[in-house]
């Protein structure tokens, strides 16, 4: 399954997650639940996941820790704030540099409804359309990172 694949099944099941459980609880509540989401799912998927990185020779077992990695190729990075910052799409942006994975989705579990809490932020992944967009359950659209100024 290549990345946009997993993607679009992500999307739908951070959906699905919100629905059930409403905005508001604990950043964990929505980890542990969109972990079982995605297994339940058949998708590979770990949470908090230490990840090590190379900087100047300098070798760190853990560099950052992800929340979720799904099928080794797409990182999660769940929060529940009012509004995600520019520092929090960044973080995410690092994350995907460091690791050398091609796409994440930042999850802000705190938006009244989570289409507008999704975040997708690529690094070097080709897309399968000049005008990509994730395609989910609901009928709506996951715009591409461009619209936030990554990319």
């Amino acid at each position: 399954m290549d990345e946009n694949s997993i993607g679009k099944v992500v999307v739908d099941a951070a959906i699905t997650v919100h629905r059930e459980l409403g905005p508001g609880l604990l950043e964990t509540v929505y980890e542990v639940v969109l972990l079982d989401e995605l297994l339940t799912r058949r998708l590979g998927a770990k949470r908090q996941v230490s990840i090590p990185i190379n900087v100047r020779g300098i070798h760190f077992d853990e560099g950052f820790r992800a929340d979720i990695i799904v099928e080794n190729k797409v990182i999660l990075e769940l929060k529940c704030v009012k509004r995600t910052s520019p520092a929090h799409k960044k973080q995410l942006l690092t994350y995907l540099r460091l690791s050398g994975m091609k796409l994440g989705y930042l999850l802000n579990f705190a938006e009244g409804m989570m289409k507008d809490g999704i975040t997708r932020t690529v690094n070097g992944l080709p897309e399968e359309k000049k005008n990509d967009t994730t395609s989910v359950s609901s009928g709506t659209k996951t715009p591409p990172c461009e619209k936030y100024g990554l990319g």
